[in-house]
């Protein structure tokens, strides 16, 4: 069985809603092998997450042979968005329901096993920093 691709993926606003951005980082076998970093314009830390994710499942699609039949492990500090995702919580809220829905549809054009996994903020250091230098200037 092939190793599986660990994303961290984090989201963050400047306020609340405020300046935003999104980040995630690929990791196979232990090492980087991708990453992204996205300024959102004005909008909530929720939102934000979201869009790390929907953006992470974009990258996947596009980049199937990389993941090959890997499972796919989302690890995120958000302790709503991950939960959201693994249908522990409801979403109610209508502008996560679209982007909840988005997420959904994206997962599934995958073949890959998807979890998502709450992990300590300590541990999401790679992606929070990607957030926190795109929002230097906010």
């Amino acid at each position: 069985m092939e190793s599986a691709i660990y994303i961290n993926c984090d989201g963050g606003a400047r306020g609340n809603p405020g300046p935003a951005a999104s980040a995630f980082v690929v990791k196979k076998e232990g090492k980087g092998i991708y990453k992204q970093q996205k300024y959102l314009g004005k909008t909530t830390n929720n939102v934000a997450e979201y869009q790390a994710v929907i953006s992470a499942l974009k990258w996947l699609t596009e980049n199937k042979k990389i993941a090959g039949g890997a499972d796919i492990i989302f690890l995120l500090d958000s302790e709503l968005i991950t939960k959201q995702l693994m249908g522990i919580y409801k979403t109610k809220n209508p502008t996560l329901k679209k982007l909840f829905t988005s997420a959904k549809l994206l997962e599934q054009g995958l073949s890959n096993k998807i979890y998502y996994k709450r992990i300590p903020r300590e541990k999401n250091m790679d992606a929070d920093y990607l957030v926190n230098t795109v929002l230097r200037n906010y």
